[in-house]
């Protein structure tokens, strides 16, 4: 009668154990990608509704604006501390002093300020993207999940199960926001911990994969920004269009960031005090110069940037030469205040500006071509993660048959834009740390 019960007794211990090592991860990559798909569509309503008000009233920006940035920066400092800027630099901050960093950036109340506040912003017209913010709220949420576990467990080594379940988390949330698994796993190994642990590489896996299958069931099996339609034919002067886009966008990016780490040496000190001294009043500020720069622009430099980026891509629209420079200056207008944004998908359209106006000096080439190398080549700029940005991309875009051509190019702007500054994501992390 014993061996039963005890047989009963092994079973149960050993499913309680899958389910510390398995379920949990498991679980929490299902709701990270619920969570994902739910944010994505509260973001795009919040920008369908800009972009209707806007369209009745092309005023409106220049008052709207400015009142959601005060607003925005008064909620951020007010009630969700942490939740500022694009997540990925907390979530890098977390990995490296998760123990203390842990129970302050990843929070539930971290996520419900990151998902409102941006919703908030992007209400506004502000220049932010919703893929860092993504990542955010998936390592969040993973690492909300560590009081399913046994105290014993969370105080081993270090507090490696933290860090484990919230880069799963993150990895699994890039994987849910651009429906690009692999972009996930490169994500997390070459971005977030600059290294891999085997152990925990199959559940990290298992993790994006669920959560992209969550993505995938409910929007459908589709590429972020379609499919590039080339004709196979490969000009002469690719090669010289790969290593001018990867220097252009190199320079370009290495001074966007640049100018987010350096800003007490290139914005005038009585700015610098009145930010200080007048946070809620400076993001007002900001978002008066992002509704002068959108309305000069015919609205095209507010919201992430994503519809004129797929429109140039599919070649339905064609703006100017000087969009990239105005895109950036209102994306640096949408960050310096500190409310949430995300960085990936305004990148992405300022490399699609870049190669678009670059088409005026390669005639011959096709026009998707040039702007596929110049989104690659200006995100491997701003993350310095040339890997990571290639595969995002050529998931995106479906890009395959400029497999070479990208990943050169992102190899290029990466090496140039670490002439300016060094990694953005990496620098931001480590001043959370030093808070």
């Amino acid at each position: 009668m014993r061996f039963p019960g005890f047989i009963d007794r092994r079973t149960i211990l050993r499913g309680r154990r899958l389910w510390l090592h398995y379920g949990v991860f498991w679980l929490g990559a299902v709701a990270t990608g619920l969570v994902a798909v739910m944010y994505a569509r509260l973001i795009d309503f919040g920008y369908e509704t800009f972009l209707r008000i806007t369209a009745l009233y092309w005023w409106l920006p220049l008052l709207l604006t400015p009142a959601i940035g005060a607003i925005g920066v008064w909620v951020t400092r007010r009630f969700f501390p942490g939740a500022e800027g694009s997540g990925i630099p907390q979530v890098i901050a977390m990995l490296h002093d998760g123990r203390e960093l842990g129970p302050r950036l990843l929070t539930i109340r971290i996520l419900i300020g990151k998902i409102a506040v941006s919703f908030l912003s992007i209400l506004g017209g502000f220049t932010i993207g919703r893929e860092g913010p993504t990542i955010h709220i998936g390592a969040a949420l993973m690492y909300s999940l560590r009081r399913f576990y046994p105290p014993r467990l969370r105080s081993m080594r270090g507090g490696v199960l933290e860090r484990n379940l919230a880069l799963a988390g993150a990895a699994a949330g890039l994987s849910a926001a651009f429906n690009a698994p692999l972009a996930g796993v490169v994500f997390a190994i070459e971005e977030l911990t600059r290294g891999f642990e085997q152990r925990t590489s199959g559940v990290l896996i298992t993790a994006i994969i669920f959560a992209g299958v969550v993505s995938l069931a409910l929007q459908g099996n589709y590429t972020y920004f379609g499919t590039i339609s080339l004709d196979g034919y490969f000009p002469r002067s690719l090669a010289l269009a790969v290593v001018l886009l990867g220097a252009v966008t190199g320079v370009a990016g290495g001074i966007f960031c640049w100018l987010l780490l350096n800003t007490q040496r290139w914005m005038p000190a009585r700015l610098i005090g009145w930010r200080h001294a007048h946070p809620v009043a400076f993001g007002a500020g900001c978002g008066l110069l992002i509704a002068v720069i959108g309305v000069a622009a015919g609205g095209h430099t507010f919201g992430s940037g994503y519809a004129e980026a797929r429109g140039m891509l599919e070649g339905d629209s064609q703006l100017g030469a000087s969009y990239p420079l105005l895109k950036m200056v209102s994306m640096v207008g949408s960050y310096l205040p500190g409310a949430p944004g995300g960085l990936f998908a305004p990148s992405l359209a300022i490399g699609a500006g870049i190669g678009n106006a670059l088409h005026l000096v390669f005639g011959g080439m096709q026009l998707p071509m040039l702007i596929a190398l110049g989104m690659v080549g200006y995100l491997a700029a701003v993350t310095q993660s040339p890997i990571t940005a290639f595969v995002i991309v050529i998931e995106m875009i479906d890009g395959h048959a400029l497999v070479l051509s990208l990943m050169a190019t992102a190899l290029i702007s990466s090496q140039v834009s670490r002439l300016f500054a060094p990694p953005l994501y990496e620098a931001l992390g480590q001043r959370f740390m030093r808070k």
